[in-house]
């Protein structure tokens, strides 16, 4: 048996998987990204360990567990460097903490690639050499298979466009940069525009919502709005789909993919967000790259990180 764990900024995903990697059982658990790194790691462990007695299972069952992080790695070591979607979150060393707790040997890899792996391996992706991946939920997460291998780069961090620079000062990342791609193209980022907006003057019925407390917005209300011919909700749409597009032609002109996939909670948002960017990638991305490369929605949905971390524990164990 093994298990995958998707860290996500909202819910911590734990699956729990035969040895043929066909999903047996799964439970998720709230993330309180807020807090700070014990917080998180706790509500890890205590998920884990409710899915094993859910299963009357006891650890010595596990051959490895695999974990999805958020942000920068060291992948050999173990240790989860830096999250922009976490607070009080630097150097925690996640493979020493779970395999002091459960025994049984620990591999981490970036959240956005172990989902590269479910989708590459059992979902939209299967049988593509070239692919990208794009994750829009917290934050813009990406991944990268190149003629056949999924690309890691000198730091284990190839192909991070959530952090492409769109703007020369804008929005300020935890990265330490501005105008970050994953500032504008997130859940988060959704929201910052329409509070923007607002401040400027533009009406919508998100005031009425919120009673004129703009904090309370969240992505589905902007949804929600368009829905109801908003015309600040439909412009924030337009506009985020737009400079998703950007960002996409410029990978595609970098990488030449076959595919992109679009992941993540915000990949629900559909034609409202998809036609803008495919417009822009259009517009705006090598003709002959554009032509050879599918856009298309992610088929796991929620499963794919659990899945592809566990792919990863399967890969690296051997």
């Amino acid at each position: 048996m093994f298990i995958g764990i998707d860290l996500g900024g909202t819910n911590i995903k734990v699956g729990l998987f035969d040895d043929q990697l066909q999903p047996v059982d799964e439970i998720w658990r709230a993330t309180q990204s807020e807090t700070n790194s014990k917080i998180v790691i706790d509500n890890m462990i205590v998920a884990v360990q409710a899915l094993l007695t859910q299963n009357q299972l006891q650890a010595t069952a596990l051959k490895a567990i695999g974990i999805g992080v958020p942000g920068l790695l060291d992948i050999d070591t173990g240790i989860s460097k830096f999250s922009p979607n976490f607070m009080n979150w630097q150097d925690v060393p996640i493979k020493q903490i779970f395999e002091d707790q459960f025994h049984v040997p620990v591999f981490i890899d970036n959240d956005v690639r172990v989902n590269l792996y479910g989708e590459w391996q059992f979902g939209a992706g299967i049988g593509q050499q070239n692919l990208l991946m794009v994750t829009l939920g917290t934050g813009l997460g990406s991944g990268v298979v190149l003629d056949g291998r999924v690309l890691y780069g000198t730091t284990a961090s190839a192909g991070e466009l959530g952090h492409m620079n769109m703007y020369r000062h804008g929005r300020p990342c935890a990265c330490g940069s501005t105008g970050c791609l994953g500032r504008y193209v997130s859940a988060r980022g959704i929201v910052k525009t329409a509070q923007e907006k607002l401040k400027d003057g533009e009406t919508s019925i998100l005031t009425d919502w919120t009673q004129n407390d703009p904090s309370k917005i969240t992505a589905k209300m902007i949804s929600e709005a368009d829905e109801q011919h908003d015309q600040l909700a439909h412009t924030v749409w337009q506009e985020t789909g737009e400079l998703l597009g950007y960002g996409l032609a410029n990978a595609i002109n970098l990488f030449n993919p076959a595919m992109v996939i679009i992941g993540g909670g915000m990949a629900n948002a559909g034609k409202r967000l998809l036609t803008p960017t495919k417009n822009a990638i259009k517009a705006h991305g090598l003709k002959i790259a554009v032509v050879a490369c599918q856009v298309v929605t992610a088929k796991l949905g929620d499963r794919a990180g659990m899945m592809g971390a566990t792919i990863v524990a399967k890969r690296r164990l051997k």
